[in-house]
């Protein structure tokens, strides 16, 4: 039995700091490490892979230091989609508190719906939404 997954699985991109990244994903993405491997100062860099959960899709955060990595933006992004509109404030209230919000949010209509930008710990794009359509339009092609 094949059991391996098929399609989009994941994105990958460097980090300064693991733990840090690790923290930001956790607190604004709900998501968990399914997977860590590597310790600083051995032949294994350390590497997480986290999920929200909701399907077979990780990100996989490798830790680099000394990484000259493209980053994701200004417009390249990691979009998060939370379950309510006062979810997602909530969310956007902590990260004005912690000084990574980069956008207010915006409401631009179906399909793209309530959205704002954060900044992660390594100036990545990190769009959390609430109310994009990606499931209708896909069912509806």
């Amino acid at each position: 039995m094949d059991n391996k997954d098929k399609g989009l699985t994941h994105i990958a991109f460097s980090v300064k700091d693991l733990d840090t990244s690790i923290a930001f994903y956790e607190k604004f993405a709900d998501m968990k490490v399914i997977h860590r491997r590597g310790e600083r100062g051995t032949d294994v860099d350390p590497v997480a892979w986290m999920s929200d959960m909701t399907r077979p899709f990780a990100i996989v955060l490798a830790e680099d230091p000394d990484s000259q990595d493209t980053k994701l933006g200004p417009f390249g992004h990691l979009g998060v989609a939370c379950k309510t509109k006062e979810y997602m404030d909530a969310k956007l209230a902590l990260a004005r508190a912690d000084g990574v919000l980069r956008t207010e949010p915006k409401q631009s209509g179906a399909p793209v719906g309530y959205w704002a930008l954060l900044d992660d710990p390594d100036g990545n794009t990190f769009e959390l939404s609430y109310g994009q359509e990606i499931r209708y339009l896909i069912e509806n092609t």
